[in-house]
C-alpha cells in the first residue's frame, strides 16, 4: 500500500463519521511510524489539508464537474479532494496528481470511472489559478463559507457576535497550529533544554512566541519529527499547551499551602502549570479530576513524566455532586466542556460537527456543572472558569451567569481571539463570597 491509498483510507474514516479527524489522523501516523519524515510529512499534510479546506475544495469540484459532490461515492469525492488539495495547496506536479489519483480510482475498483476522474481534475489543474469565487458584495456568507472553508452557520455566528473581529477570527482559524510547549521549569531552564533537543536532533528548534501578556513564556517547538522521539519530552522538561490557555492558570495567585481542585482536568495540563507555581512555594497540592479512568491514567502519565509528585488524579463525575469535595478547594479549576471553537486550527472536525442546538446542550452542561461545584470552593477561595471557544452564550454570557446565580464575584475576564501563535480562549475569575 503506497502513501496516497493510506491518505485515502484514512479519508474515508474520517468521511464515515468513524472517529473524530485528528485522532483518525494520529493513528495513522502511528501506525506507519516506520515510514521516513518526508513521506510521513507528505500523509499528514494531505490528510490534514482534505479536511481542513472541505469546504471549498467541494466547491471547486462541484464547478468543474458534471456530478455534484452530494451526489458522488465517497471513494471518488475523497480521490479528487486529495487531487484539488494537491493542485492548490501543495507543490505536487499537475500531471502527478492526475495520474496518481487515475491510479487509486482503478485499484479501489472503480476503473469505470477513470475518465472521470481524470478529466475533472485535468480541467481544474488548468484552471486553479483562476477559479470563480462567489462575490462578496452580493453573497458575503457564503462567499466567507467558501473562502474560509467553514459551514455558513459559523460565518454567521462570527460576523454577528464579533463584527469587528471577524475576519481575523476566520482567517486564524485557517492558519498552520503551532505546537505550542512550556519549559518545566522545576525540572530545567531554556538554555539547558536547547542544548538537549540540539545534542539529540539539530533540525528542532525551540523558539519564543510572542503576542500574548503573560508571567511565563511560550515557545514554539518546530522541526521535529514525532514528540515521543525527543528526549526532553520523555523526560518531561517539557509541557504541551497552547499559548492561550497558559494565560489563565498564570492569573492564579497561588498562595503557600493552597489546595487546587481541577475538575475537568486531562490530559493535565492545567493542573501541571498549577503544579509547577505550587514547587516555587514550600507546600501546596493538586486534585485532578476527570470523567474516566482512561482519563485519569492519562493524567496520571502525564505527572510522572514531569515529576510532579504533588498531583492526584481522581475519578469524579463533575455533574454528579461529590461530598469528599465540599470546602475542599482554595482555589478550584474549571475548564469545562464546550464547543472548542477557538481551536478549530488544529481540530477540524469541530466546524462540521457543531451547530446552534449543540452549543446550546453545552451552555447547560456547563451550567449544570458549575452550580454542583461551586460547593466545592472555600469562603474567599478562587473560581478560574474556562473554555477554548469563541462564543459569548459560553463565555461573557457564562461568567454574567455565574455572578447572578452562584456566590461568585466577578474579578477578571478575557476574550483571547485566535491568532498565528495561539488558539482562542476565554477565562473568568471569580472570589467566592
Amino acid at each position: 500500500m503506497n502513501e496516497r491509498q493510506i491518505i485515502l483510507e484514512a479519508l474515508l474514516l474520517i468521511e464515515k463519521g468513524e472517529d473524530y479527524g485528528e485522532r483518525i489522523i494520529k493513528d495513522v501516523l502511528d501506525k506507519y511510524a516506520y515510514l521516513d519524515r518526508q513521506h510521513r510529512s507528505f500523509m499528514k499534510r494531505v490528510m490534514e489539508g482534505c479536511l481542513e479546506k472541505k469546504i471549498e475544495l467541494d466547491y471547486i469540484i462541484d464547478r468543474f464537474s458534471k456530478t455534484p459532490t452530494d451526489r458522488m461515492k465517497p471513494v471518488i469525492l475523497c480521490i479528487l479532494r486529495m487531487g484539488v488539495y494537491q493542485l492548490k495547496y501543495m507543490e505536487t506536479p499537475q500531471f502527478a496528481a492526475c495520474s496518481e489519483a487515475v491510479k487509486l480510482a482503478q485499484k479501489k475498483g472503480f476503473a469505470n470511472l477513470k475518465g472521470f476522474v481524470n478529466g475533472v481534475l485535468r480541467t481544474i489543474a488548468k484552471n486553479i489559478k483562476d477559479i470563480p469565487y462567489p462575490d462578496p458584495e452580493k453573497d458575503p456568507i457564503l462567499h466567507d463559507s467558501i473562502v474560509y472553508s467553514l459551514p455558513p452557520f459559523l460565518v454567521e455566528h462570527f460576523r454577528t457576535n464579533y463584527p469587528e473581529s471577524a475576519d481575523q477570527i476566520m482567517e486564524a482559524l485557517n492558519r498552520e497550529a503551532l505546537l505550542c510547549v512550556r519549559i518545566n521549569r522545576a525540572r530545567t531552564d531554556e538554555e539547558s533544554l536547547v542544548k538537549k533537543l540540539a545534542g539529540q536532533a539539530e533540525l528542532t528548534k525551540l523558539e519564543p512566541v510572542s503576542g500574548l501578556d503573560r508571567q511565563e513564556t511560550a515557545y514554539s517547538l518546530k522541526g521535529f519529527d514525532r514528540l515521543t522521539d525527543l528526549k526532553a519530552f520523555t523526560d518531561g522538561d517539557l509541557i504541551v499547551q497552547d499559548q492561550a490557555s497558559m494565560q489563565a492558570v498564570a492569573q492564579l495567585d497561588l498562595k503557600d499551602g493552597d489546595t487546587v481542585l481541577d475538575v475537568c482536568a486531562a490530559p493535565g495540563g492545567k493542573s501541571m502549570q498549577a503544579a509547577e507555581r505550587l514547587c516555587k512555594l514550600n507546600s501546596g497540592k493538586i486534585t485532578a479530576c476527570d470523567i474516566s479512568e482512561r482519563k485519569v491514567e492519562l493524567i496520571r502519565e502525564n505527572a510522572a513524566r514531569c515529576g510532579f509528585t504533588q498531583i492526584e488524579a481522581a475519578v469524579c463525575d463533575a455533574t454528579v455532586r461529590s461530598e469528599n469535595y465540599v470546602n475542599y478547594a482554595d482555589v478550584l479549576i474549571a475548564d469545562l466542556p464546550c464547543s472548542g471553537l477557538g481551536t478549530i486550527a488544529r481540530k477540524a472536525d469541530i466546524k462540521y460537527r457543531m451547530n446552534a442546538s449543540e452549543m446550546e446542550k453545552l451552555v447547560q452542561l456547563q451550567r449544570q456543572i458549575l452550580t454542583n461545584v461551586s460547593d466545592y470552593v472555600k469562603a474567599g477561595g478562587t473560581l478560574l472558569y474556562s473554555t477554548c471557544t469563541i462564543n459569548p452564550k459560553e463565555n461573557e454570557k457564562q461568567a454574567e451567569w455565574i455572578g447572578q446565580n452562584l456566590p461568585f464575584t466577578l474579578v477578571k475576564m478575557h476574550q483571547i481571539f485566535p491568532s498565528g501563535s495561539h488558539d482562542g480562549f476565554f477565562f473568568a475569575i471569580f472570589e467566592k463570597r
